[in-house]
């Protein structure tokens, strides 16, 4: 009977607890996608990479004004990427400023400065044909107003903020964030 009632006991505390751990662990919706790595043939299955794992995820263009944000990009997922936050730039031609190839957009973000972090192919960022990430983004914290706005994500996947184009991968505000969630 002692037996019996152990078995039992731990049988219900497993029922209790593994709802609690699987959503702890499971992938959001809004976020379990597969996207084309930029200029290759491999996939990049967003939830496997961010999983408990704070991210930035940014709506990049090749020749905008503030390309010059990869390179601070790059410098703030070294300095933040052992800890555990992920970084990835969705290439975007919404507002005009994307190179015309998969192959150029590379060449700037691999060649000119030295990107490491995951980068997509080519994606629709603002509008009704945005994809399904940032028409989520979007309804939590506003869609993108330029190219390189920052969202931020804690590892629950909760959009924390939305940082604007103005605010530099560099700056205090942005930082402080992410340190928060590590």
């Amino acid at each position: 009977m002692n037996t019996t009632f152990r078995r039992l006991h731990v049988f219900l505390v497993t029922l209790l607890i593994l709802p609690i751990v699987q959503a702890q662990t499971a992938c959001p919706d809004w976020i379990n996608h597969s996207l084309q790595q930029l200029h290759s043939d491999q996939m990049i299955d967003v939830c496997a990479k961010i999983t408990d794992k704070p991210i930035l995820l940014v709506n990049t263009a090749s020749h905008c004004g503030f390309t010059s944000q990869f390179g601070d990009l790059e410098a703030l997922y070294q300095r933040y990427r052992d800890r555990g936050l992920v970084v990835i730039g969705f290439p975007s031609n919404d507002f005009n400023q994307e190179a015309a190839t998969a192959k150029e957009t590379a060449r700037i973000c691999y060649l000119n400065f030295g990107v490491t972090f995951l980068m997509t192919e080519k994606i629709s960022v603002a509008g009704e044909q945005a994809h399904p990430i940032f028409q989520y983004l979007a309804s939590h914290v506003g869609e993108p107003s330029w190219n390189f706005n920052k969202f931020l994500v804690d590892r629950q996947g909760q959009v924390i903020n939305r940082f604007s184009s103005w605010v530099g991968p560099e700056s205090q505000s942005l930082s402080s964030a992410i340190e928060k969630l590590l």
